[in-house]
């Protein structure tokens, strides 16, 4: 099995889908299928590219939005004419070349696999209203797939109601390596002098609500030693250090040692994800894996995956929720490692990666054929 895979190779460009492409590409070849992995040019890298890698040129034009110049697109579709590939897998979105991808694919007779990780909520609201925006865009798009990846029943429901064809809509989550995301030596907690650790991981901007996050912890003031732990970067990271100087939050920045990041996470009592939209996390995925108890919003899929192994809150109560989860888990160390054990549990029980890389090879053999 050949495959073609589109996707993000970095952080900086694709945040949770680099993370969706690197680990999962690792797993299939793994497995024996041959995956060449065309990503963005990165600035400063290094000549020389694996024999499996294509590096296309790009214009970022904001995090996560790309434009793909017409060389980019010649350089595509020379190498899908010249190589005999089964399957083309997209992670969407990618780049500008997004829209043109079914057509050309169809050209060149190969079928076209998408995953669509654009996060959503099905709420009325500001956040809801956009994201439902960038779904109207991609629905034409995602109607000319073979078939397209969506991780749970209301994005799948979403894109059903726009347009995309319900047969075409295969239902996979996201996976984690709940091996490498285990329970494990809590050490990380004497790094920060605390006793109890709450943490968030993952971009700081506007529709991740770190801010409210960050206001109902210090609200239920906290007992001392109990610190609330921010890891990540984005385009809010300097104002909200600013704006809280409390000891009692720390601000990591980003951290890319994967062997650190599992170290906090493992050290964490409980994990935070108080966004006001997502698909589905793999940040909450890799905490719960680690054995954390863990408290989401109810958007995207996240709810769906949470709910009956975490704490699952309204987003239209956020910060009252948020004070109400962290006074509970302050109050009670018992159901901190129930509720760890649980997400446990429900990790490798469901949404462990090779439970998802089962998934796509059945989905690649069936497209092949």
């Amino acid at each position: 099995m050949r495959v073609a895979w589109l996707g993000h190779q970095t952080a900086a460009l694709g945040g949770g889908m680099a993370t969706y492409s690197t680990e999962t590409i690792a797993r299939l070849r793994r497995r024996g299928v041959r995956v060449t992995f065309s990503h963005h040019e990165e600035k400063g890298r290094p000549p020389g590219l694996a024999d499996e890698e294509v590096a296309l040129a790009a214009v970022p034009l904001m995090r996560s939005v790309v434009l793909s110049p017409p060389r980019a697109r010649r350089a595509l579709v020379e190498r899908l004419e010249s190589r005999a590939f089964d399957v083309v897998h997209a992670s969407f979105w990618f780049s500008s070349l997004d829209f043109d991808l079914p057509k050309l694919c169809h050209r060149v007779g190969i079928p076209l696999l998408a995953t669509f990780h654009v996060a959503f909520d099905a709420r009325l609201s500001v956040w809801g209203g956009l994201t439902n925006a960038a779904y109207r865009l991609y629905a034409p798009a995602l109607a000319e797939c073979d078939r397209v990846i969506v991780f749970g029943r209301n994005q799948r429901d979403l894109l059903a109601g726009l347009g995309v064809p319900e047969r075409k809509l295969a239902v996979l989550p996201n996976g984690v390596d709940v091996d490498k995301y285990s329970p494990g030596a809590a050490g990380w907690k004497r790094k920060v002098d605390a006793d109890r650790l709450f943490v968030y991981l993952g971009r700081l901007d506007a529709e991740k609500n770190v801010d409210e996050l960050v206001d109902a912890f210090l609200d239920v003031r906290p007992p001392p030693r109990t610190r609330l732990v921010i890891v990540g970067a984005g385009t809010e990271r300097r104002r909200l250090a600013r704006r809280y100087r409390d000891p009692a939050v720390v601000f990591t920045g980003h951290v890319g040692e994967e062997a650190e990041r599992i170290a906090i996470l493992r050290a964490a009592d409980a994990f935070f994800l108080p966004s006001s939209v997502e698909g589905l996390s793999l940040a909450m995925l890799e905490a719960m894996a680690c054995g954390a108890a863990t408290v989401a919003t109810d958007v995207g899929a996240d709810g769906d995956a949470l709910r009956g192994a975490g704490i699952v809150v309204d987003p239209g109560e956020l910060r009252a929720e948020l004070r109400a989860a962290f006074r509970l888990l302050i109050e009670n160390e018992w159901l901190v490692r129930l509720l760890g054990e649980a997400a446990r549990r429900r990790a490798v029980e469901r949404y462990s990666l090779e439970r998802n890389v089962d998934g796509l090879v059945q989905l690649y053999e069936e497209l092949a054929r």
